[in-house]
């Protein structure tokens, strides 16, 4: 009588390349004859024990579990010198040794027993049953005779994964890519996860990331679509059970709900999250495939890199404690914050309604409304009970947006200023498929430095060979080691930690309010570079006001036309020796800048335009000394430019047709703009006094390699 021998099963993991479609589970089911092995192996993809031991996780193209059959003395029948392999149909067989010192049997005869020698199997499909496939080791002497005895391994095969878009194509598919990691680039590969943090649901009290519980069909387009596939036999899981985890630091990152039926939003269950890290799966008779979305809860920031992750385990609960008997993880790295240039096309402009000493600014705002009709701009008033009479509305939020591939929407970032306008962007620009993020420092005390109207951005720049295709973020700051005026560092940290736009830090300490938005902005061009950065210059200014001197209209007048306000001819600023030196200072300061900026941004002097403007310096900082034209708005063409109210000549404005010779043959159109009492002579300029949403990105930011 033949007798049945125990077989060692060991498990070797993955060493080799994904396939495209993974196969199912090989699982060795309990409940065979006396006698035989009865264990569950290993997942089709192992199981990682740490990053460093990565050679142990790479498995064939066409192997899905790697089980050893080695034999010592107990376990082989004596005289037993060699042995065969033979399994059940959907079980593949494969073998591997070392052909220094074993040579591949032919013809009808059988592999030695030697400990280089491996079996190798897979299972092709999920199993019908428990123990419906099996895989037989028979033990042979001398060739002529018949086995001596045998080895069987039951199996039941079962299709355990989680997928999601880790291919970036906006659908579930299983990849071929490495799902537990998450790689940038156009070749790259990883899910994606949106912040969720719009409002969708007009029940909601705040942003649909704080509710535990779907508020809104509509609110599922904003997670990211995951599929638990749990292919295998209804009576596998009366002793295995399966069991979502997402690791303790990741939990207050993300939130995963559970489609279980029908299409009631009570349908959707929270089961991962904050204060949950671990779900056992309900799964059904007959299901194989169970839907999950998870969103994200928060954007990168200096303490948080991004990447959360999400697992399946397979557990063994006949043991105590139980056991996973295999993990499958999948990487998402959450959305960033992006913002958009000057270059890119309007799609919304915004500016206040307010009442002061002057009046009403309805001209300026029936200006603004006709320069947006002009640029096909929808114009967005905000209305005085809502800004508190507050007009600065670039310095109080900027516009960016999120995206994911298979969605993206704007999102406002409200800045730490908190004046008049601190509510607006929280109760008027948060709703559906718009979201909202703020930062709040809660050490040190609000700067003019933390408005908004002190960050920009440039537009797509190539660095030395290294490409910014989202631009790069420009924060007004002190000069390095000067003790100075910075924006916040928890604003900083923020905008540094979404990846995708490398800030960069210029000097604007060196003026009273202190932003970037009062010397430099960039304006679309229909050339190869596709942009020029305009910078003031008190030193063009000069030039020209020398050059119409010497012209002979020495005693034209700045500010000619302007009820209350003293007028100053062109010698008498020229011959004025403190504001010559004033704009001394306050070129050194542009200047550099430019240096900067020419570095940083790999601009060269042919890419800089100089915009004639004057400052005035009190108190050691400097003020614009005419309405500052770059501080300008601009949508697509048409340009938004404070009236500077210079010297007429033959009846025109002599900066503003300096302007336009620089600015026209761009392509550009200028719109002189009266902002002086309702906006200049309080610091300002149109471009603080509005804000525009623009259009996202075409290109896609995880093609970004940081």
């Amino acid at each position: 009588m033949q007798e049945t021998y125990k077989t060692r099963v060991r498990s070797l993991g993955r060493e080799g390349p994904w396939r495209r479609e993974r196969q199912p589970t090989p699982v060795v089911s309990p409940g065979e004859p006396h006698g035989q092995r009865s264990l569950v192996g290993c997942s089709p993809w192992g199981r990682r024990e740490s990053d460093t031991t990565e050679a142990t996780w790479r498995a064939g193209v066409d192997l899905q579990c790697r089980v050893s059959f080695s034999c010592t003395a107990s376990d082989v029948p004596e005289g037993a010198e060699n042995f065969g392999v033979s399994g059940s149909s959907g079980v593949k067989i494969f073998m591997v040794y070392d052909p220094a010192r074993v040579t591949e049997p032919t013809g009808r005869a059988y592999w030695p027993l030697d400990a280089s020698v491996e079996v190798v199997i897979s299972v092709d499909a999920a199993s019908k049953a428990l123990n419906d496939l099996k895989v037989k080791i028979s033990y042979f002497g001398q060739p002529a005779r018949g086995a001596l005895g045998h080895s069987v391994l039951y199996l039941t095969g079962a299709d355990i994964s989680l997928d999601a878009d880790t291919g970036r194509t906006g659908n579930v598919k299983r990849s071929q890519a490495d799902k537990e990691r998450w790689r940038w680039g156009p070749e790259g590969y990883g899910a994606v996860l949106l912040v969720n943090c719009d409002r969708d649901s007009l029940r909601s009290v705040g942003t649909d990331l704080t509710d535990t519980q779907l508020a809104s069909r509509d609110d599922l387009q904003d997670m990211s679509p995951v599929v638990l596939t749990c292919d295998a036999p209804d009576a596998l899981f009366e002793s295995y059970k399966l069991v979502l985890n997402v690791p303790p630091s990741d939990s207050k990152r993300m939130r995963v709900f559970c489609a279980r039926g029908g299409n009631s939003l009570l349908d959707y269950e929270q089961v991962l999250g904050p204060q949950h890290l671990s779900y056992a799966v309900a799964r059904q008779p007959g299901e194989r495939k169970i839907g999950l979305y998870v969103e994200g809860l928060s954007f990168p920031d200096a303490n948080f890199l991004g990447l959360v992750s999400l697992s399946v385990s397979l557990v063994d609960t006949k043991t105590l404690p139980e056991v996973p008997l295999f993990t499958d993880t999948v990487a998402f790295r959450v959305a960033p914050w992006i913002m958009t240039p000057n270059t890119q096309p309007p799609l919304e402009l915004y500016v206040c309604s307010v009442l002061d000493s002057h009046g009403p600014n309805a001209q300026f705002l029936s200006d603004m409304s006709d320069l947006a009709l002009k640029a096909s701009c929808k114009l967005m008033i905000c209305p005085r009970v809502e800004n508190r009479n507050d007009r600065w509305i670039q310095d109080e939020m900027e516009f960016g947006y999120t995206e994911a591939p298979h969605k993206a929407f704007p999102v406002v970032f409200d800045s730490p200023r908190n004046r008049g306008l601190k509510d607006f962007p929280y109760k008027r620009i948060l709703g559906p498929d718009f979201g909202y993020v703020t930062r709040e420092s809660q050490s040190t005390a609000v700067s003019g430095l933390d408005s908004f109207g002190n960050l920009d951005v440039s537009p797509p720049v190539v660095v030395e060979g290294k490409e910014y295709p989202l631009g790069r973020i420009l924060i007004g700051s002190c000069l390095p080691r000067s003790g100075g005026r910075r924006m916040a560092k928890v604003v900083r940290d923020f905008l540094g930690a979404q990846r995708v736009q490398a800030p960069l830090e210029v000097y604007s300490d060196w003026l009273s309010v202190g932003h970037v938005d009062e010397f430099l902005t960039f304006v679309p061009t229909s050339d190869q570079k596709g942009f020029r950065l305009l910078l003031a210059s008190p030193s063009a200014c000069l030039k020209l006001f020398q050059k119409k001197k010497e012209e002979g209209y020495g005693e034209a007048a700045q500010f000619d036309g302007l009820e209350h306000q003293v007028k100053r001819s062109i010698n008498e600023m020229l011959a004025d020796r403190r504001l010559r030196n004033d704009n001394l200072y306050a070129q050194r300061c542009i200047d550099w800048n430019r240096e900067v900026l020419k570095r940083e941004l790999g601009l060269t002097e042919h890419d800089i335009v100089d915009i004639p403007q004057l400052f005035s310096l009190k108190d050691a900082y400097a003020e614009a000394f005419f309405p500052d034209m770059v501080n300008m708005v601009v949508l697509g063409r048409h340009l938004g430019i404070p009236k500077p109210f210079g010297p007429l000549i033959n009846g025109r404005c002599c900066l503003e047709e300096e302007v336009r010779s620089l600015l026209e043959p761009l392509g550009l159109h200028c719109t002189f703009i009266d902002d002086y009492y309702a906006y200049h002579k309080l610091l300002g300029e149109i471009h603080c006094g509005s804000n525009v949403r623009r259009k996202p990105f075409p290109f896609k930011w995880w093609h970004v390699v940081p």
